[in-house]
């Protein structure tokens, strides 16, 4: 259902589906009544001015029927946001397609605390593209190649690339291979969200030596959790695991023996590399979530995750080209070339 709301500084106005039945008289009500702990006046504000309407662009004021609208929408109140100082890089852009190169710690779309601070808004302001989507995700705290839809006409084309699964993805990670400071070196997560197991750093070298390795589990994730779970049953999750190149970190990490890792997913789960590494006891370096939870903290912009969406690959469907897109970005702890 198509917004009768233009976006506004890259942000999509709020869709709202209203109750059939209720005690309340009119649609200011039950808004006052829903959201009014917050900003009463603003609420009825929005609808002075305007600036609620229904299907069609039809505007509200303070005494529309409840039962009149089935949705309304609105423009919501941005949050005061802290500038994440870090830049998204453009890659690419045609008039089909832009890829970018995604920071650590900026998230891929607006939610929470985090609206202008998302690529998808940052880059709707940059290009003045607001049909701009994006065709997947990652984490915040993960860096590296997005693709973004620039024109809705062929949008649908893309998005049965990634339903399909004819995107080939690689990514980098760092693991730590000696002990040191903050680090999970060897520590093992295991089916039931514990880590008592550890590999010792000649258990995590001969592991490396073996390599490469397949290793798939089955995995799921629960609304609302912050991490995944790792199930008992038939696996939906693999990953084909490389080690690229082995020394000894110079970031945050110095002097820590690491390995650059080169990863390929054959699914795409939640968290799925995170995972896969920690229950191998190669946590991914500054992982606050695998193998265990770390206390909530503010981002330090010096202790990245490890992890990077390096390469994205596929036949364009509109063109029969391969085409194939990487990052500029480098790891931190990575040991030198």
């Amino acid at each position: 259902m198509a917004s009768p709301l233009p976006v506004r500084n890259g942000v999509n106005a709020t869709r709202l589906h209203l109750p059939k039945s209720g005690s309340w008289t009119t649609v200011a009500d039950y808004l006052l009544e829903r959201f009014g702990h917050v900003d009463p006046e603003g609420i009825l504000r929005r609808f002075d001015d305007g600036e609620i309407v229904g299907l069609g662009g039809v505007k509200l004021n303070r005494l529309t029927p409840m039962g009149e609208h089935e949705f309304i929408w609105y423009y919501r109140t941005l949050p005061v946001e802290t500038p994440i100082p870090f830049e998204t890089q453009i890659l690419h852009q045609d008039e089909h397609l832009l890829v970018v190169d995604k920071p650590h710690f900026l998230p891929t779309t607006p939610g929470g605390k985090f609206i202008q601070e998302s690529a998808l808004v940052r880059l709707r302001n940059q290009t003045g593209i607001d049909d701009l989507v994006p065709m997947h995700r990652l984490d915040r705290a993960t860096a590296g190649v997005i693709l973004f839809a620039v024109n809705p006409e062929t949008r649908g084309a893309y998005q049965m690339l990634f339903e399909r699964r004819e995107i080939a993805k690689r990514y980098k990670a760092v693991v730590a291979l000696s002990p040191g400071g903050g680090l999970e070196t060897g520590v093992v997560l295991q089916a039931n969200g514990g880590h008592s197991d550890t590999r010792s750093p000649q258990q995590l070298r001969e592991l490396l030596e073996s390599m490469p390795l397949t290793y798939e589990n089955r995995m799921s994730k629960v609304k609302g959790q912050l991490r995944s779970i790792v199930d008992e049953g038939e696996p939906n999750a693999q990953t084909l695991i490389k080690v690229e190149s082995t020394g000894v970190s110079a970031g945050f990490h110095a002097g820590v023996k690491v390995a650059l890792m080169d990863l390929e997913p054959h699914s795409g789960k939640t968290h799925q590399l995170r995972i896969h590494l920690a229950s191998l006891g190669l946590g991914i370096i500054n992982d606050a979530f695998y193998p265990r939870l770390w206390d909530l903290a503010p981002d330090d912009y010096e202790r990245p995750l490890q992890l990077l969406a390096h390469t994205i690959s596929f036949t364009d469907p509109l063109t029969g080209q391969e085409r194939s897109f990487s990052s500029k970005q480098r790891l931190c702890e990575a040991p030198a070339a």
